[in-house]
């Protein structure tokens, strides 16, 4: 490799994170690129409608903290040097929903909740991110609670999906948001599509494209069965970020005050847990490609990664707080991007092209596009009931297959059905208290984490 070449990939440093320049540092990806700008733009996009509903916010505001959400998303890669594919903490998400929802009436408590909650998660990653005791953490946590935290997830998950707002999102567009997630499940999931894809290249191209297949089927049918009425429009959005910034930061509202603080810390620390796991999740992923491309070395450094995701979350808590927009894994669009990028370099130059230009190279200039807004806007809840879905399916068998033996599968259970129904901190407290009772306060033993 020429020394302008490896100029060109190293960045600049500053600190222990790399700044890239986008098209110069990292080159578009015309694959990944055209991907994202559907997939990215539809899946930042689901959470308008709870923004809009229960949040006070307008669409253009409820857009305008979206485009704030995924700048800061895509820093991650630009900014601070990370390789993964970066994303919410989906698992947490219907936690928090249930959490700030069920239990604030107003908008302006809503976003305080939001504040308390990214800036309680921030001082915890940040924390053991610099202390190195994030490991250490991990390896004490039993397993069994382990698998009730990420269980209470897949059951809430569904919760909010089938019962909390059926009747905004589900029942509203039952065909299309039934065949959207019937398509995606199958392409996710399915063991005989499995089978199927390693000998069919058509098939193997269609579930590469994550979430696109059935939302895009979706999109073709529910106009045909009287659900989805498209209204687009043309012209630029100004998004109206002032606007957000009146509503939500608590340097405009107010900043949560030390009870709702120490109230949020335990739901905090669930989501840590499920960050860690994804972290392990992007690195395995990303060591078991990197022997092919020994032209492009990756630097993993569980570190960096606790003080990205940290000082992110605390930049969303000044701006547009919405807990929990700003993990470290996408973990679908993760594997796409590596597997793209382990064929070689006539395939994919280096793994940050591959992953800014997935990201649009940091500057999502899809959120400004009209056309591609109100195109978007009724398939806007079929987007977060897809996300909810996939996610409590992911969650459920990753929850099942950690516990050992009968009793751990009956304290999985009811931890996870405590964390899912109850508070936070009562949910922990049963868990806790399940395992220690019935199973003992053994550490976890799985070498993976480390």
């Amino acid at each position: 490799m020429s020394d302008a070449n490896a100029g060109r990939k190293a960045g600049f440093k500053w600190g222990p994170f790399t700044l890239r320049i986008p098209f110069l540092q990292a080159r578009w990806c015309w694959p990944e690129g055209l991907q994202g700008v559907l997939v990215a733009a539809a899946t930042g996009l689901a959470l308008v409608p709870i923004m809009t509903g229960y949040f006070g916010l307008s669409f253009e505001q409820a857009v305008a903290a979206s485009l704030i959400h995924s700048v800061l998303i895509s820093s991650a890669i630009l900014v601070f040097g990370e390789p993964y594919a970066p994303g919410w903490i989906t698992p947490a998400l219907p936690l928090v929903l249930s959490f700030v929802i069920g239990g604030f009436d107003s908008p302006e408590l809503r976003f305080q909740a939001m504040t308390a909650l990214s800036l309680d998660f921030a001082f915890i990653v940040i924390l053991l991110g610099v202390t190195g005791l994030g490991n250490r953490f991990m390896l004490w946590l039993p397993a069994p609670l382990k698998g009730g935290i990420i269980l209470g997830a897949a059951i809430a998950a569904f919760k909010r999906v089938f019962l909390d707002d059926a009747d905004k999102y589900l029942l509203a567009q039952p065909i299309s948001t039934t065949l959207a997630c019937v398509v995606c499940l199958l392409l996710a999931f399915s063991l005989p599509l499995q089978r199927l894809r390693d000998s069919n290249r058509f098939v193997r191209t269609l579930a590469s494209l994550g979430l696109l297949p059935g939302f895009l089927l979706a999109a073709l049918v529910g106009p045909l069965v009287g659900e989805i009425d498209y209204d687009i429009q043309w012209g630029v959005l100004l998004p109206p970020v002032h606007e957000v910034w009146a509503k939500a930061s608590p340097l405009a509202i107010g900043w949560p005050d030390v009870s709702l603080l120490l109230q949020c810390l335990p739901l905090a620390l669930v989501a840590y847990i499920i960050l860690f796991g994804d972290l392990v999740t992007g690195n395995e992923v990303l060591r078991q490609s990197a022997d092919q491309r020994p032209d492009d070395p990756v630097d993993i450094n569980p570190a960096r990664s606790h003080l990205s995701v940290g000082i992110r979350n605390v930049l969303m808590a000044l701006t547009a707080p919405f807990f929990p927009t700003q993990g470290s894994l996408w973990a679908g669009v993760h594997v796409i991007v590596v597997q793209r990028w382990q064929r070689g370099r006539e395939s994919m130059d280096q793994l940050f092209s591959g992953l800014a230009s997935y990201y649009v190279m940091g500057l999502p200039a899809m959120f400004l596009l009209l056309p591609l807004l109100t195109g978007l806007k009724p398939l806007m809840g079929i987007a977060l009931s897809l996300t909810l879905v996939l996610t409590g399916f992911a969650c459920g068998f990753v929850a099942m297959a950690i516990p050992r033996n009968p009793t751990e599968r009956g304290v999985v259970l009811l931890t996870g059905v405590a964390i899912a129904v109850f508070p936070a901190w009562v949910g922990l407290l049963v868990g806790i208290g399940a395992t220690v009772a019935l199973t003992g306060f053994s550490p976890t033993t799985d070498s993976r984490v480390s």
